[in-house]
């Protein structure tokens, strides 16, 4: 009896023993991995080999992502140039989520200290599950597919969305709003009303395009805002049919009382 016992209880010997091989299989296995580091032993990819650019992920792979387990219907995260394949908007587009994708920000610089170097270009993209929420894993999967960084949650998608061209930030380079890109239907317009002075500031910016282009026709300020993919300015334009027919028709009249061309300014009749 003792001896079945003492043969089914490892010695000491066999528990080193055994310690041993486990060690080693782990050493073998983390020298095996796709994390590569840099010279001071900082991770510097993924898992997956992809390169790491957000402060958020930490040098020890081991530890929790604290963004794992939180659910959000909208998520961001920035991709690079240098980083992203080929076809990563056709790779977003195929999940069927919906996205805004900023202008290529290639002109930001480090206000603070003007001794650096300017920031390297990047885009800012929204993802919005519209049937429900999504975890920070599931975003965080659909970020990676990319090589981009780590996705933030959003509680205020508008907020987020200005920031696609820096348009409460006046100190940052100001980027065009048409230059914004959408997947899959998104429409800010879904998410959050416009306030009143976001509205007058919409109106300033089409009466402003009406003038630069030359503009006289209603259909073809509708059309020019669909062309360029401008929908929320083209649902104020529509909302606000009375004001731009009428200002519009004020317009033509003048320039044909005139006898000027109101896209050149030349004169077309004695």
């Amino acid at each position: 009896m003792s001896e079945g016992k003492s043969r089914g209880k490892p010695s000491k010997e066999n528990r080193e023993r055994q310690n041993e091989k486990r060690r080693q299989e782990r050493a073998a296995q983390k020298q095996g991995d796709n994390y590569k580091r840099d010279t001071n032993g900082e991770v510097v990819t993924d898992r997956y080999g992809n390169p790491l650019y957000n402060a958020q992920i930490l040098s020890k792979p081991e530890k929790a992502w604290k963004n794992e387990k939180i659910k959000s219907r909208a998520w961001a995260f920035v991709a690079y140039p240098e980083s992203a394949p080929e076809n990563w908007r056709e790779i977003l587009q195929q999940t069927g989520l919906e996205f805004a994708i900023s202008p290529l920000h290639d002109k930001d610089t480090v206000s603070d200290n003007p001794t650096e170097e300017d920031k390297k270009p990047h885009w800012h993209i929204i993802m919005v599950w519209r049937s429900g929420t999504a975890t920070g894993t599931s975003a965080r999967r659909i970020s990676e597919s990319v090589n981009a960084v780590l996705p933030i949650p959003l509680n205020a998608v508008r907020g987020y969305y200005r920031y696609l061209t820096h348009k409460d930030n006046p100190e940052k380079y100001q980027y065009e709003d048409s230059d914004i890109s959408f997947l899959n239907g998104f429409n800010i317009a879904n998410y959050s009303e416009l306030s009143s002075s976001e509205v007058e500031e919409i109106l300033d910016q089409l009466q402003d395009m009406i003038i630069e282009l030359g503009l006289v026709e209603y259909s073809d300020l509708i059309e020019i805002l669909m062309d360029k993919g401008m929908i929320t300015e083209m649902r104020i334009a529509r909302k606000h049919t009375v004001f731009f027919t009428g200002y519009l028709r004020s317009r033509r009249h003048k320039f044909e009382r005139l006898g000027v061309d109101p896209q050149t300014g030349e004169v077309v009749k004695q």
